[in-house]
């Protein structure tokens, strides 16, 4: 079993990290908030780190899965950061979604040290984190990716290897951008046949049995019907990914124009008070609109 390193224990990074500890794995753990590390410690027989710098010293591999670029930055090259105690040949695997452009650049920091560094951002929100399915997008070099595959394994079913650095990012946030268009042409269909008196049940059913069947409608439908928006892949978060949609296209040239309006009923959505409920509880700011509810 190998030494591995975990930071970040939110509601992917705690599920993710004890998927590792389940494996068998030897694990030190950090978190900002330090009750979780220790919590997750005593339960799966974890090691507790205070900070980054600890983990990088008592891990061959070092994941991670943090909120937003500023973070992974801060905890990979701040101080006290895993590249103060990192050895050379330790691989660094960062699981969250951040910007590409700033990801090759810590990424290049880290070389300059001996350092690999994969980008390796993931899907399925929580119950994929909590049951091990996760899918991976992975960029940087193969032989370092073929190397760490296995320590994957315990949280994700679905490795795809995206090619060079950033890639893996670049991938997870064209996903995403797909994913979050679709929501709002589901939350306005809905809207639009539940103001017009057709029953949201038989609404799902004709998409379900139509070209415009989606993973994501029949399975976020359910949530929509019984009102349930307890975040899974909450608005704070996806906006925050929109927003580095918008800035990668931006840098590649790259027009987004349905992706910049859904930026804003997501700002909406946060501007009303649902930040920290789930994605499909955007559909409340078109309900608010229209008068009406999409519920069975």
């Amino acid at each position: 079993m190998a030494k591995l390193g975990f930071l970040g224990l939110g509601l992917m990074g705690y599920p993710m990290a004890r998927n590792l500890l389940k494996a068998g794995h030897e694990v030190a753990l950090w978190s900002h908030t330090s009750e979780k590390a220790r919590a997750l410690a005593s339960a799966e027989g974890g090691r507790f780190c205070a900070t980054p710098r600890e983990v990088a010293e008592r891990a061959e591999c070092v994941f991670l899965c943090v909120g937003d670029t500023g973070m992974s930055r801060e905890v990979i090259l701040g101080k006290n950061g895993v590249i103060e105690s990192a050895k050379p040949g330790t691989v660094v695997a960062d699981a969250s979604t951040v910007s590409p452009s700033e990801s090759r650049s810590i990424g290049e920091a880290l070389q300059a040290k001996g350092v690999e560094f994969l980008d390796a951002p993931c899907t399925g929100s929580t119950p994929g984190a909590e049951g091990g399915t996760l899918t991976f997008m992975i960029g940087g070099r193969r032989e370092v990716f073929e190397k760490t595959k296995p320590f994957f394994e315990p949280m994700g079913k679905r490795l795809y290897y995206c090619g060079g650095p950033g890639l893996g990012l670049q991938a997870k946030l064209s996903q995403n951008l797909i994913l979050s268009n679709l929501l709002i042409a589901f939350n306005e269909g809905m809207v639009l046949a539940a103001k017009g008196g057709v029953d949201p049940k038989l609404m799902l059913e004709i998409l379900d049995n139509s070209a415009a069947k989606s993973g994501l409608i029949s399975f976020k439908a359910p949530f929509v019907f019984r009102g349930d928006f307890q975040a899974a892949f909450s608005v704070r978060w996806m906006h925050k990914d929109i927003g580095l949609m918008l800035d990668s296209g931006k840098e590649l040239e790259v027009p987004l124009l349905l992706t910049a309006i859904t930026r804003q009923i997501f700002q909406a959505a946060i501007s009303g008070g649902y930040a920290e409920e789930d994605i499909c509880s955007t559909i409340k700011v078109l309900e608010d609109m229209a008068g009406v509810q999409v519920r069975a």
